[in-house]
């Protein structure tokens, strides 16, 4: 054994072409990278199927070789089919299927030899496999699967034989898993794994009974029974929580090293006075948040807080009082929305509460005395005229406006506020970490930081559950508010199913109320891509196409119609909004536009058309924007999948759940965590590698516990040097982790 240690480059250990091409197409560069090249399941050599002993709902892997392949468009649901008929060594056959099949159309070939691996179905009386994992097997690789491994001499690797499990490797169709797993082989013949820092503390592994790092590479890499390579990863997988909750400590130190100011609650200012007006009660839910938020605000460490509340739970008001309660300390508040239509919502809806205390008694529900304090709300948008921005400007500037209510527009550096002591940031899912920290850590006293969601994204619960934001749960909903129920209207049941959506829409509009009918595009040109697979979808749910049909329909075109969507000017979608407000028009036919923020309490029905286009977050948040009223809202989740499609799961789950929270584990399962550590959001860019939010959630915890108490026992690490060493090695090795910890 050499010296070689984790971060040697792999040309010093497999040779230059070897290593360029697991550069290329993995990524991988150390030795470190490959042994982390985790496979993605393990089977017996001996135990490989033939394909003449195939049985319905069985787990088999076999090798067999490609004699023909095919790709057709599918009838009954959109996209394509990959055919794939395969031979094994005794002249059998087997065709298997593969949808949105790209990656098999392109490997499998006439003439490939793989190995496959999935469940046994049926289909027209004939077995078969849908969707097989697979690994092409090179044929000038050192050898086939199901021969003893052989190093370099000749000799067999230690505890490798016939017998003993063989890994079958995440791979690429230039790389192969068998390429992957001979590589691998070699550098653990090369490497002393012994020497190799373990960057988990030895009392830390001992309380959790796990083995040591070298171990768990060998029982993942070279297990001789099935069970090793649960050991090793559960190793792994600790590991990984571990480094993870260390850098975040790391990381809320240095977040905590920020100025923050004050800002205590004045009895007599306008909060007390705001509160005294209110015409209701504050919820339970509403009174403890506040009660929170407000004691954050009051202590000199800025408060870094995720409000989750069901929609309609009264977000905006809790978010209103800590504002009112910074203004009265002498600070400015920034209410910072993702689109122009939310921001102005908020700015008219922020009036509306507050009446004469925003030095207009239009929308006022009380009155206040004459002498009576108040606040200037204003609104920054990027559309607004130059006289009106420039006003807008010098107000944040001078300090006049209180309450400055915009868009992304609040976040460039021509904004400079006199004494910005809170930024709301609200449908946190809709900006980066980049963007939200951008107005906090311009200034040399660091505002505090209210984050507001109804459905936490994946990354959301991630990082709650990893303890980055102090987590607040609004409960409950205002008195006299009713569940929204939400059905499925599936099309392919038959005509009667779009017509009975028409018919309940027409149906609320008798009894008074409005509607909303949502669409995925704006016009028939436009294209969208599924939000699971990023394929590209046809579609002709559009609002500009269904505005025309509608207005011809025996029940809706009687009523009063009108569209909105983002290619319309900041006047048009003003106006529309408004008409809608008023109860001047019946049936708004949107995009999601109207997702987040949007409050006509009259509207009682919404038809998501296409709803399979949709995310969960997004569909739950359409759902939110009716039944804020009295009358229990319905919302109809219209699609033409067939009955086998895999995103009907998705709209099932949506109408079976309620709960916002609830909503974002399910979403975490199927979509991962995104990146933890950057300001990635995207489920498929993560720097998790074995861990997952929902399954490992103990672990998580308990890896945190040991880091709380390791750094209450030593709060500089003096004592885990190779723990600090690892820190650094994760952060050089993750994008943008670095930058994001000098954001704090």
């Amino acid at each position: 054994m050499s010296g070689h240690g984790p971060q040697t480059p792999l040309d010093r250990l497999l040779g230059e072409a070897s290593a360029r091409t697991l550069e290329r197409e993995l990524g991988l560069r150390t030795a470190e990278d490959l042994l982390e090249h985790i496979p993605r399941r393990w089977v017996e050599h001996g135990q490989l199927s033939s394909l003449a002993e195939l049985r319905e709902d069985e787990h088999v892997t076999f090798v067999a070789r490609v004699v023909s392949s095919s790709k057709r468009r599918m009838q009954r649901r959109r996209g394509f089919l990959v055919e794939v008929l395969v031979e094994d060594d005794d002249g059998v056959r087997l065709q298997m299927a593969f949808f949105q099949g790209h990656g098999a159309f392109r490997d499998l070939n006439s003439g490939v030899r793989a190995m496959f691996h999935g469940k046994v179905g049926s289909y027209g009386g004939r077995l078969t496999l849908n969707n097989p994992d697979y690994s092409v097997l090179r044929e000038d690789a050192e050898e086939p699967p199901g021969l003893p491994a052989h190093g370099p001499s000749g000799a067999p690797l230690p505890g490798e034989g016939r017998t003993t499990p063989v890994p079958l490797y995440p791979a690429t169709a230039k790389v192969s898993s068998w390429e992957i797993y001979r590589c691998v082989r070699l550098v653990l013949e090369m490497v002393d794994l012994d020497t190799w820092p373990d960057p988990v503390p030895v009392e830390v592994a001992d309380s959790e009974d796990l083995c040591g790092l070298a171990t768990a590479y060998l029982l993942i890499h070279r297990p001789a029974r099935m069970e090793d390579p649960a050991e090793g990863l559960r190793r792994l997988r600790f590991q990984e929580a571990f480094l993870l909750q260390a850098l975040l400590a790391r990381r809320r130190a240095v977040a905590g090293l920020g100025v923050g100011h004050p800002r205590p609650r004045r009895e007599d200012g306008l909060l007390g006075v705001f509160e005294a007006a209110l015409p209701f009660t504050l919820t339970a839910g509403q009174r403890g948040c506040g009660e929170l938020i407000a004691a954050d605000l009051a202590g000199a460490e800025p408060m870094n807080r995720l409000l989750q509340g069901e929609v309609g739970s009264g977000k905006t008001l809790v978010a209103l009082r800590a504002m009112l309660q910074v203004v009265d300390a002498g600070g400015q508040a920034a209410l910072v929305a993702p689109t122009e239509v939310l921001a102005a919502q908020h700015e008219r809806s922020l009036r509306g509460m507050l009446g004469a205390l925003a030095g207009t008694d239009l929308l006022s529900a009380w009155d206040s005395p004459d002498d009576a304090p108040a606040v200037k709300v204003t609104l920054l948008t990027g559309s607004m005229s130059t006289g009106e921005r420039r006003q807008a400007l010098l107000d944040i500037a001078s300090g006049a406006a209180g309450i400055v209510v915009g868009t992304h527009a609040l976040l460039g550096e021509k904004v400079q506020f006199a004494d910005l002591g809170i930024v709301v940031v609200d449908e946190q899912h809709r900006f980066g970490v980049e963007q939200r920290d951008a107005l906090r850590h311009r200034y040399a006293v660091t505002p505090h930081m209210l984050v507001m969601s109804a459905t936490p994204i994946p990354r959301s619960v991630a990082m709650t559950v990893f303890g980055d934001l102090e987590l607040t749960i609004l409960d409950g909903l205002p008195a006299g508010r009713q569940p929204i129920r939400t059905h499925v209207a599936r099309m392919v049941q038959g005509p009667r199913v779009i017509g009975r959506v028409w018919e309940r829409i027409a149906e609320e509009a008798a009894a008074g109320h409005q509607a909303y009918v949502v669409c995925p595009k704006i016009s028939e040109s436009d294209q969208r891509e599924n939000p699971e697979t990023g394929v590209q979808i046809e579609q002709d749910a559009s609002v500009e196409l269904l505005a025309e049909r509608l207005a011809e329909h025996p029940l809706i075109g009687r009523l009063r119609l009108a569209s909105l969507h983002g290619r319309m000017d900041a006047t048009q979608k003003e106006a529309v909004m408004t008409a809608f407000e008023r109860g001047e028009i019946d049936v708004l036919l949107s995009t999601t536009v109207i997702e987040v923020g949007v409050d006509v309490p009259n509207a009682t029905v919404m038809a998501v058309l296409d709803a399979d286009a949709f995310g969960i977050s997004t569909l739950h948040q359409l759902r939110g924007r009716i039944g804020r009223g009295s009358a229990q809202g319905l919302c109809l989740l219209v699609t033409r999948l067939p009955d086998e499609h895999p995103s009907l799961e998705r709209l099932e789950e949506v109408a079976a759940h309620s709960d916002g929270m609830e909503l974002a584990r399910l979403d975490l399962q199927r979509r991962r965590e995104g990146d933890v550590l950057g300001a990635s959001q995207a489920g498929r860019s993560t720097t998790l590698k074995l861990l997952r939010i929902v399954r490992d959630e103990q672990v998580i915890t308990g890896a945190a516990d040991h880091v709380q108490a390791m750094t209450a026992a030593d709060p500089q690490w003096e004592g885990h040097a190779v723990l600090r060493e690892a820190i650094d090695a994760w952060i050089a090795r993750s994008d943008g982790a670095d930058a994001y910890l000098e954001r704090g």
